[in-house]
């Protein structure tokens, strides 16, 4: 791409070429780091946190609203925000600084533009791309509604950094801890029904690849379809549908934060007449780490998603750091 944003038509890279990437969206830092390519990394975004020692490189993005308050307030935020970015063709939620990509001087800026909430979109980055006058960058954007779009965003990935090999033996390294996964399961005569609860207060459900991992693991989403975008829920929806399990996976929230909206969930009316929480069957997991982020460590939360449906089956360890049951007040 070319300082105007113009897409530059694609050329071959290889190893030794001198990268230069800068990740603004947490997935794709993953993803690039599994390829091999932490070394040549310069820069992140502000949600970027693993593996650990990525958060020792620069920040190139900031949130434009107050992540430290209620998810109702949070909403209400990015909402607005992204309002006002229609009505006024403007940024969105989040703010690209050009300051920091003047000095990163990256070659290559991935980001996406599956979900102009959840991360640095792609307008946001061209825009700030536009203000530079000193450097040529390739920006690749990702789009992952799927577990097979998210194969095809690694093999991206891979092939835009010029190292195609690593990023099929990545796919298939990862097809394979899922296939095995998803065999023993079909196997099971239980198919527990499963509220996957994406947003606390407004109510939403979890969609586009998690009704697959649902599945592969066992069990059946209730709310939502393989590849469509997370709808929102009306309370009454989850009493009519009464599901085996309740589980909780907000995005962008660890598990310390999303306890902080479980009293929204126990004020409601019928809370504890639902079938999941008398029998102890009400969850919550680390969304932000795990199931929000469409990169390699889906697979561990395929891992999650087994072990606590089938703890008679499945065993990977993750109880206690990537989920806890949620201790019943009945």
């Amino acid at each position: 791409m070319d300082l105007t944003g113009k897409v530059c038509e694609n050329s071959d890279l290889s190893k030794q070429y001198n990268l230069r990437i800068l990740s603004l969206i947490a997935s794709a830092t993953e993803i690039i780091c599994a390829l091999g390519y932490r070394e040549q990394m310069v820069g992140r975004s502000h949600e970027c946190d693993y593996p650990e020692d990525v958060k020792l490189l620069p920040q190139a993005s900031i949130p434009k609203f107050n992540i430290h308050t209620n998810s109702k307030k949070i909403d209400e935020q990015v909402k607005s925000l992204v309002k006002e970015a229609d009505a006024m063709d403007a940024l969105g939620v989040y703010e690209v600084l050009p300051e920091v990509l003047r000095a990163l001087q990256p070659t290559h800026i991935i980001t996406q533009t599956q979900c102009e909430v959840c991360a640095v979109s792609s307008k946001d980055v061209h825009k700030a791309v536009s203000q530079l006058t000193d450097c040529d960058v390739r920006i690749v954007s990702l789009h992952s509604n799927s577990l097979a779009d998210v194969w095809h965003d690694i093999m991206t990935v891979a092939s835009e950094l010029g190292d195609t090999p690593s990023g099929i033996r990545l796919v298939a390294s990862l097809q394979t801890r899922a296939a095995d996964i998803a065999s023993k399961a079909r196997l099971l005569k239980s198919t527990p029904s499963v509220a996957c609860i994406e947003w606390v207060d407004p109510l939403m459900a979890a969609g586009n690849w998690m009704p697959e991992l649902i599945r592969m693991a066992g069990g059946h989403a209730v709310f939502s379809a393989p590849g469509q975008h997370s709808p929102w829920l009306e309370y009454q929806d989850i009493l009519k549908a009464d599901p085996d399990i309740i589980f909780i996976c907000p995005c962008g929230f660890d598990m310390v934060r999303t306890m902080e909206d479980i009293p929204v969930l126990k004020s409601r009316p019928k809370w504890a007449s639902l079938k999941a929480v008398k029998t102890g069957r009400v969850y919550i997991a680390d969304g932000n780490q795990y199931f929000n982020r469409p990169g390699p460590r889906l697979i561990e939360s395929l891992e999650i998603l087994a072990e606590l449906m089938h703890p008679d089956i499945f065993s990977f360890g993750h109880e206690g750091t990537g989920w806890t049951a949620l201790e019943s007040d009945l």
